[in-house]
């Protein structure tokens, strides 16, 4: 199985490590599936996780980790397609990233852009909470 994370899933599972973001990021370093990924939204992560009100209550260490773990065990898409789907334009490259590697899933928290299109090229668009319980992995 194949998922993009979005990354407010990602700095969420950082913040809060009792979260359902978190079960996410601990099923995927259990092997239960591959999370798919790329330099646009490495570079998210990286610019993201320097904001002020982020950095008070993130250390920097713990971004960091994430972030070479993404590196080194998530699949880098890379030669992604131009997409313009997304009411937000920063959100098309998490789906030209699930085009691309064909992913199942793309997982986000962005209700008012990502999950109103419920599905784009064959992937389908839902919450940790909509993904863990269709696959009985809620806590």
């Amino acid at each position: 199985m194949r998922l993009v994370i979005d990354t407010n899933i990602l700095v969420s599972a950082m913040l809060i490590d009792t979260s359902l973001p978190a079960r996410l990021i601990q099923l995927w370093q259990g092997g239960l599936f591959d999370v798919l990924t790329s330099a646009e939204q490495i570079d998210e992560l990286k610019r993201v996780t320097r904001y002020p009100k982020i950095r008070a209550r993130l250390p920097p260490s713990i971004a960091g980790r994430l972030i070479n773990e993404l590196r080194e065990l998530a699949v880098m898409v890379s030669d992604l397609p131009e997409v313009t789907a997304s009411p937000d334009p920063y959100d098309n490259f998490l789906l030209a990233t699930a085009k691309a590697g064909r992913a199942e899933f793309l997982v986000t928290g962005d209700a008012r852009d990502l999950l109103k299109l419920y599905s784009f090229a064959g992937t389908r668009i839902l919450t940790v909470r909509a993904f863990l319980a269709t696959h009985g992995r809620l806590p």
